[in-house]
């Protein structure tokens, strides 16, 4: 069966602007959102901030540059995942709207199967 990466996004600012009781809200919504759809869910995690990213890349001497932080400076950064086995697409994307994202949005990528 095939499996999708659901990548939870939000926008930090907002995220940390959020009172204790929002942010309560919102663990609980995820715990409820693993109860009504464990079934499918094959993984999951929440991620640190990006400040405590680390980004590798390949230099043109062959070697490699490690910097502090994300590749780019965006709004949205991914802050979690769950990884999901359902049968089809629309199947990941009916779970997906159901994942609590109240600070972004969510993205679905198939996985690819290497042969």
């Amino acid at each position: 069966m095939p499996q999708y990466l659901v990548l939870i996004y939000d926008d930090e600012a907002v995220r940390s602007a959020a009172n204790p009781e929002e942010f309560e809200r919102l663990m609980k919504a995820h715990e409820e959102f693993c109860a009504a759809d464990g079934a499918v869910i094959r993984g999951g995690n929440a991620l640190q901030g990006a400040d405590t990213a680390t980004s590798i890349r390949p230099d043109s001497a062959g070697g490699f540059i490690v910097t502090d932080g994300a590749f780019a400076e965006t709004k949205e950064v991914l802050a979690g995942y769950y990884l999901v086995e359902v049968a089809h697409l629309d199947e990941a994307l009916a779970v997906a709207k159901r994942v609590p994202a109240p600070f972004g949005g969510v993205e679905v990528r198939p996985i690819r199967v290497f042969e």
